[in-house]
């Protein structure tokens, strides 16, 4: 099987600009921004997507958006605001088949989201 760019990241296969990084998770920088601020925070562990998260991912999954929320404060999106997005299969739009959550701020978000 073929590494995903997010494993090819975590592997240092290929450039990121990596904002976080403990032994769970890797944090980065989007290479397409959709808003002033836009960062993916991804698990180290390979799972293709929050459908495949099981019962014992949650301390996993609670960790990932600890690491948000510090990430959010840090680059100054609080106390104002901002999004977390996760996509999952083909209908969510996900185009990587990699657990992974988009944080966007540093404007008004609108709602629905499309």
């Amino acid at each position: 099987m073929e590494k995903t760019i997010f494993k090819r990241i975590i592997d240092r296969e290929i450039p990121a600009n990596i904002i976080y990084e403990d032994d769970l998770c890797l944090a980065f920088m989007d290479i397409s921004p959709q808003a002033p601020v836009h960062f993916l925070v991804i698990p180290k562990k390979e799972i293709p997507s929050t459908d495949a998260v099981e019962e014992e991912g949650a301390a996993l999954v609670g960790h990932l958006y600890c690491v948000i929320r510090k990430l959010a404060r840090e680059k100054g999106l609080m106390p104002g605001g901002y999004r977390v997005v996760s996509n999952c299969g083909p209908a969510g739009c996900q185009t990587v088949p990699h657990l992974h959550f988009h944080v966007l701020g540093g404007r008004q978000m609108t709602w629905p989201p499309g």
